[in-house]
């Protein structure tokens, strides 16, 4: 098969990662920045373009959208399901989990364990708002940080007002959430492959800090997860639409609760842990279902 990964960086490990496996399993593949892709939105024939070359005979797409380039790069993923390209994850799938908020509403809807959420538009109501979700210690998250960017924990009621009235005094979107003391600054990454989590690591937060991303100086290593923590990741990587993602978790007393599912996951962390090939297995996923000509959307809301 012919492969495109969607990667703005061919030397990130992730995407380099996956360049090789692809060369493992005797398949044709090359790496497309997306922003670099302009598109042909053609009543009977869609094409994409790259570097002046119609990008045809592509079998499958593997995308790796960043965060700051959703909208773009969720457009370039849906140009090449127009065309009837296999992509690994589905573009309604990547925007709606990238969507804290939405993904959470779904996630709720079917009755996965979360943490106390509360949104709102104005700051009328920030006290009652901050007693909602428990009172502090809480956690203040922009709807598009990544990578920990963007997360605030308030220790007390006076510090969260201060924090989401300045958040939102420059218009920012933002959650704010029960801080799970159970946790105790660590987090579980689940990935999920087709249905079935086929890797686990624990993450802890460095000292002096609850943000347990590796990005923030967070340890990893392995894990034995429970069948309940098993069946919450499958379910909330179902219910977002996602075939490959990063299911993050948190151990609390009342069972996992779901912080978020990342579409987009490393794997250079959890290859590295555990040992396991993570990249082949994507790509034996998709050697599997990329011929299926099953496009129909998956996920729900």
């Amino acid at each position: 098969m012919k492969i495109a990964i969607l990667s703005r960086k061919a030397s990130l490990y992730s995407t380099n990662s996956l360049v090789e496996a692809c060369k493992a399993a005797g398949h044709d593949v090359c790496v497309i920045n997306p922003l670099r892709c302009y598109m042909n939105i053609a009543p009977h024939n869609p094409t994409i373009h790259y570097k002046g070359q119609d990008l045809s005979g592509v079998d499958a797409v593997i995308p790796r959208i960043g965060a700051s380039i959703t909208f773009y790069g969720t457009a370039v993923v849906r140009q090449f399901e127009m065309m009837g390209i296999y992509c690994l994850n589905e573009s309604v799938a990547i925007t709606r989990s990238r969507d804290k908020l939405r993904s959470m509403q779904l996630l709720s809807r079917k009755g996965i364990g979360l943490p106390v959420t509360g949104f709102a538009n104005s700051t009328k109501f920030t006290d009652d708002l901050i007693e909602m979700v428990g009172g502090a210690p809480l956690v203040v998250k922009l709807l598009e940080g990544t990578q920990g960017i963007g997360v605030v924990l308030a220790e007390n009621n006076q510090a969260a007002k201060s924090v989401i009235e300045a958040f939102q005094g420059v218009k920012a979107d933002i959650l704010v959430q029960e801080y799970i003391k159970d946790a105790k600054g660590r987090d579980i990454r689940c990935l999920v492959i087709g249905g079935k989590v086929v890797a686990s690591m624990q993450r802890q937060a460095p000292a002096g800090e609850f943000r347990s991303n590796l990005h923030r100086g967070g340890s990893a290593s392995t894990i034995k997860i429970t069948p309940e923590e098993r069946s919450t990741a499958v379910r909330a990587a179902k219910i977002m639409g996602l075939n490959v993602c990063g299911v993050d978790l948190l151990r609390t007393n009342h069972g996992p609760v779901v912080m978020e599912v990342n579409s987009s996951p490393g794997l250079e962390g959890i290859e590295t842990v555990t040992g396991k090939d993570i990249s082949g297995k994507i790509i034996e996923f998709i050697e599997k279902n990329a011929k299926s000509g099953n496009n129909k959307t998956r996920g729900k809301g």
